[in-house]
């Protein structure tokens, strides 16, 4: 019962973040967290092990940033995900939102392997992943102002964010970093000065709850 009605609170939520068939894309990432789970028996890929915070703190975190920019669950544009880890957020975005063209990157060898894996199994057609530091990549010819959306999730502080993939991003582009409330008041001077010569309008978006009692997040973008 307790799983009946951790999906029934995630369906709900899903529609908050304009995902229609909730039913499918649930049904996806129940596959995922089942690879998850088996690969992170060999490579430590993830602290969240049990299935409720996955589903709190991976899944529903993902998601949420289509409920205060509901143009990427529209409209066809490139995200790219630093620091994607084991794949949140570039995964279930990807799963939710075909028509976006997600590049998920990681220095870590062994966590794009596994995105690499879980995209063939999961059939994902909209993701490419690659095993690099972002901020060497505008160095290598068509990666200067490739994206519409730079996003990151538990990664690094917004400066360094802006400093290391500014040239990532589009000139009519935007930043959108994952973050607690608390790291945004410590985060938001320090990059407004950073990005000051670049007329960036650093602003967050409301404070949420995750669903389950997964804490609360906010959106710090330009």
């Amino acid at each position: 019962m307790q799983a009946i009605n951790a999906h029934f609170e995630l369906e709900q939520f899903c529609a908050q973040c304009h995902i229609s068939a909730s039913g499918i894309f649930i049904e996806k990432c129940q596959t995922l967290y089942s690879l998850l789970t088996a690969a992170n028996q060999d490579v430590n890929l993830t602290r969240i092990e049990d299935e409720p915070a996955f589903w709190d703190r991976h899944i529903a975190d993902s998601i949420a940033i289509t409920m205060f920019f509901p143009e990427l669950a529209t409209e066809s544009l490139s995200l790219a995900d630093i620091g994607c880890g084991a794949g949140f957020p570039a995964i279930p975005l990807a799963l939710a939102f075909p028509q976006l063209k997600i590049t998920a990157i990681d220095s870590i060898a062994k966590k794009t392997r596994f995105v690499e894996l879980a995209a063939e199994k999961l059939e994902i057609r909209n993701l490419e992943v690659v095993t690099a530091r972002s901020k060497e990549l505008p160095h290598k010819p068509g990666w200067c102002e490739r994206f519409d959306i730079v996003s990151a999730r538990a990664v690094a502080d917004a400066r360094s964010l802006f400093r290391e993939n500014r040239q990532l991003l589009k000139k009519s582009g935007k930043f959108i970093f994952y973050k607690t409330p608390d790291q945004i008041a410590a985060e938001i001077d320090d990059v407004r000065k950073a990005s000051a010569k670049y007329g960036l309008n650093w602003q967050s978006s409301p404070v949420f709850e995750l669903p389950g009692g997964g804490g609360q997040r906010q959106f710090l973008f330009s």
